[in-house]
């Protein structure tokens, strides 16, 4: 991205998108009762507040009665059903980390597999994104947390918490490749979740080689644990990076998503927040629920000047139903450099 003068000045940044993630997978209801939601009544109700507090786009994850996370394909779809109802304007990612459980003994075999996870093409009503990870990487959700982020909670058990230490996100060519694949013949646009440079280079060339052509929308996911640490040196050289024309969330965990999230506001980003995320306020004295966090993003960018986008705005931003041709216009499109015409090509003389 380039910085221009002016760059930093309001008028000449777009609104900003604000995206809640208030379920919170990896917490049971004891954690925060005040604000996890667990009927589904609850859970289209928190995407009603969020939208109403400002938030533009909601991260989906969905809970049975028991509290824990659901992992049924019709569990999502009653909640996307229900959210689509309620707020329709909102704009809805489903967060696909989710791998499906089968509802019968005759499909066992796919539980673990990845046309499971392949099922988020599937998903009837559809989202308008499904959050995409590419690269196989470590995600040691823990690593730079402190350990009163999470005492007292769940994760403080010690098998929950050798299980996020040591958790694996598996995203290889071939799954990611497919899964992009089925997503754009679906409709569903490909929220890419970006953990480093690499893998951001390597969506950049399924995007030169044809495997996705689509609007470059994307997470920096700076958690640390096998991902970028959330610092402003990682986040510029990220910057140098990704193309004009891309649209770009920051987000982070726990109380590195305030001061991040001030950066992107500033510099003209978009941003990320809820329980999923951080439970605390900044001074650690107490937890903090997914409205209120959005509401304190709000005042801070009306003090920055910086107008907040609406749900009809985001899906404008974010280029919502979007597709493209060739792989030439996908280039233009999110301004990268064309691919060339001659000389060493390399990766590109791997047909999609």
């Amino acid at each position: 991205m380039h910085f221009l003068d002016g760059s930093l000045f309001p008028e000449n940044q777009p609104k900003l998108v604000i995206t809640a993630a208030p379920y919170g997978p990896e917490w049971i209801p004891s954690d925060f009762p005040e604000d996890i939601p667990v009927t589904m009544e609850q859970q289209v109700q928190k995407a009603v507040d969020c939208y109403n507090a400002g938030a533009s786009v909601l991260h989906l994850h969905v809970r049975e009665l028991d509290g824990k996370g659901s992992k049924r394909l019709s569990k999502f779809n009653e909640l996307i059903a229900g959210v689509r109802h309620a707020v329709p304007e909102m704009l809805i990612q489903v967060g696909g980390s989710i791998s499906f459980a089968p509802e019968s003994d005759g499909a066992a075999a796919k539980w673990l597999s990845d046309d499971t996870r392949h099922m988020l093409a599937e998903l009837d009503p559809k989202p308008d994104q499904v959050t995409v990870t590419v690269n196989t990487a470590q995600m040691n959700v823990l690593e730079h947390m402190d350990i009163a982020d999470y005492a007292g909670t769940s994760m403080a058990n010690p098998e929950t918490t050798q299980a996020y230490r040591e958790m694996i996100v598996p995203a290889g060519p071939g799954w990611a490749e497919e899964h992009i694949r089925r997503l754009s013949a679906a409709g569903i646009q490909s929220a890419f979740q970006f953990y480093n440079i690499n893998s951001f280079e390597t969506v950049e060339r399924m995007i030169r080689r044809g495997v996705y052509k689509g609007p470059l929308v994307m997470n920096w996911v700076a958690i640390s644990g096998g991902m970028d640490a959330p610092n402003p040196y990682n986040l510029v050289n990220f910057l140098r990076a990704v193309p004009d024309g891309s649209v770009l969330t920051v987000e982070s965990s726990m109380r590195n998503v305030l001061p991040i999230n001030m950066m992107g506001i500033a510099l003209g980003l978009h941003v990320r927040c809820g329980i999923e995320d951080n439970l605390w306020t900044q001074d650690h004295k107490e937890k903090m629920g997914t409205v209120r966090q959005i509401e304190q993003l709000v005042r801070m960018s009306r003090e920055f000047g910086r107008a907040i986008a609406t749900g009809p705005e985001a899906k404008a931003i974010c280029k919502i139903g979007v597709f493209y041709d060739s792989v030439e216009e996908t280039l233009a499109q999110n301004g990268f450099a064309p691919n060339p015409k001659s000389g060493q090509q390399g990766y590109l003389r791997k047909v999609a």
